[in-house]
């Protein structure tokens, strides 16, 4: 006990006054040690030890003085006052500290780090495109007179009154209709003026007789090539419509390229590349009043595109006529939908409850022509055979099955093939778009798998599983691999990864190209599709942006 006492009194008589000040005289190199970014050989214990106790020194003279340590940005300034009246009244270790602060940005200045930085931000954060609808949203914006306060107006409040307390059942008013009046809708685009009329070169182009035949299949060397070949600029980015894009197609015309999308809150929008009307080619429509899940333009008439909506209905914009006529309309609940017949007449639609709808175009009236229930759970998706049109397959829970149009009942209606494996829920599945011998399913196990269907056995054969990272979450759409309409093994899709990208496989697992781009693209493109006779990909992001590679 007497040993710490001595030990302890040797120490508070170092810590006097007097010794403080002669510390106080030494160079304040040799009193701590240096800060980060400065280099110096390291100490001997003694000279630790010596710091330390002249650390705690210091400290405590400035708390008994109560002075505050000025801010990094007065370092210069502190500086000169150092040097015009020695310490200026700072203590060592304050020196110490300023003229560490002093060293270390001379040293971030002399390496360009903080312009290095702002110049990395700007790398890393493309601006969006400003083409399409962005301009004129931007022009509607209104400019409000400022609020200003009644109290410093000197004015009183106003005496507001509560209305009475509602009794019985509250009855909540929706801000947008559940759905548009039934009957065909006039096609008047909202981004321009009312009363304009759809430009007539639009319905041209819509018409052309497209000569070109579909391209022969391609080795997989030359479609890699091809598919190097195929860039993005600036010019091939615009704002399509307003919110996120559920679904988008490629129109079959070959002269330009002209590209549908539909978005969260019914709306479809027409882009023509290079276009001038419109929005830098955007004509923007208000068809529907839910997310838009499914569209497709009918091979048989160019001049069509159908689209169906969540809030269940199904119509179709027919350019020459220049209305939405009704197809086919439920209460709601609509999911996805393909073509039956190779006249676009016949199609089968699927919808939320597990229930798929033959529907017939020819029929007067906007209803079904037979309704069957397949899976007590939801339909995700329905595919059509491209040869055999009376097959088609659907995505159900957990498992596709392949059905037979002409052997369907009202209700267990017996799979002709199905394709087991998906552990979760499966987001898509087609069939390969030239023989139908594959069918591609997407799956929120994160797997994409390719299944033999060309023998129709009861359980169509496994052929590859690939890895890919399918979870997107809620303020995504779900990614879904697609086919290369002009090549028969090669699929879509878009992608999780950092740098975005968007990669296309063969079906034996192989990758064959990421189409990337540091400028020109930085979402995640949910929804992809390739054009069906020119080497053009379309990819549709969350804030309404089509984005296209072309050669």
């Amino acid at each position: 006990m007497a040993t710490r006492r001595a030990k302890r009194g040797a120490v508070v008589q170092e810590m006097t006054p007097v010794n403080l000040e002669e510390t106080s005289r030494r160079s304040s190199r040799t009193a701590l040690a240096p800060k980060r970014l400065q280099y110096s050989p390291e100490d001997s214990t003694a000279e630790t030890t010596q710091k330390k106790r002249k650390t705690q020194t210091h400290v405590e003279e400035i708390v008994q003085n109560k002075r505050q340590i000025k801010d990094e940005e007065d370092v210069e300034n502190s500086d000169v006052d150092l040097a015009s009246d020695g310490h200026g009244g700072l203590s060592a270790y304050e020196l110490e500290r300023l003229e560490n602060i002093r060293q270390n940005q001379a040293f971030l200045s002399s390496i360009n780090l903080f312009q290095a930085t702002e110049e990395f931000k700007k790398l890393t954060r493309p601006k969006p495109s400003q083409r399409g609808l962005m301009r004129s949203q931007a022009a509607v914006k209104q400019v409000l007179p400022p609020r200003k306060s009644l109290r410093l107006q000197n004015k009183e409040a106003e005496v507001l009154t509560l209305p009475p307390e509602p009794r019985g059942n509250l009855i909540f008013e929706q801000s947008t209709p559940a759905k548009k009046p039934a009957g065909p809708l006039p096609m008047d685009p909202v981004n321009m003026e009312e009363g304009h009329k759809l430009p007539s070169q639009l319905l041209k182009l819509c018409s052309e007789d497209s000569t070109e035949d579909r391209k022969l299949k391609l080795d997989l060397k030359e479609y890699r090539s091809v598919l190097k070949n195929m860039k993005i600029t600036e010019d091939k980015v615009a704002k399509v419509v307003k919110d996120r894009i559920f679904s988008a197609a490629f129109h079959p015309c070959t002269s330009s390229l002209l590209m549908a999308a539909g978005d969260k809150w019914g709306k479809v929008g027409l882009w023509k590349l290079g276009g001038d009307w419109g929005d830098d080619g955007v004509l923007l429509f208000e068809p529907h009043t839910r997310p838009v899940g499914c569209m497709a333009f009918s091979t048989a008439h160019p001049t069509q595109l159908l689209s169906l909506s969540y809030d269940g209905s199904l119509r179709c914009m027919d350019i020459e006529k220049a209305v939405f006529d009704d197809v086919y309309d439920i209460e709601d609940g609509l999911k996805t939908f393909d073509f039956m017949s190779h006249d676009c007449v016949t199609l089968v639609v699927g919808n939320w409850y597990g229930e798929v709808a033959i529907v017939d175009r020819r029929t007067p009236g906007n209803s079904h022509e037979s309704l069957h229930s397949l899976d007590p759970k939801v339909l995700r998706c329905v595919s059509v055979h491209p040869l055999q049109k009376q097959y088609f397959a659907v995505a159900e829970s957990r498992v596709v099955s392949i059905y037979d149009s002409r052997c369907l009942k009202k209700k267990k209606s017996e799979a002709v093939s199905q394709l087991h494996g998906h552990s979760l829920s499966i987001s898509s599945a087609y069939f390969s778009p030239i023989t139908g011998n594959r069918v591609l399913t997407s799956c929120m196990d994160d797997n994409i798998r390719i299944y033999d269907t060309s023998a129709m056995t009861t359980k169509s054969p496994l052929l590859t599983s690939i890895r890919h990272d399918m979870h997107t979450g809620r303020w995504l759409t779900k990614l879904s691999a697609v086919w290369d309409p002009k090549q028969e093994d090669c699929f879509v899709v878009g992608s999780m990864m950092k740098p975005r990208r968007v990669r296309v496989f063969h079906e034996s697992g192989q990758p064959q190209h990421s189409f990337m781009d540091n400028e020109n693209l930085s979402t995640v493109l949910s929804v992809t599709a390739f054009h069906p006779t020119r080497n053009a990909l379309l990819g549709g992001n969350a804030s309404g942006r089509l984005h296209i590679f072309s050669s």
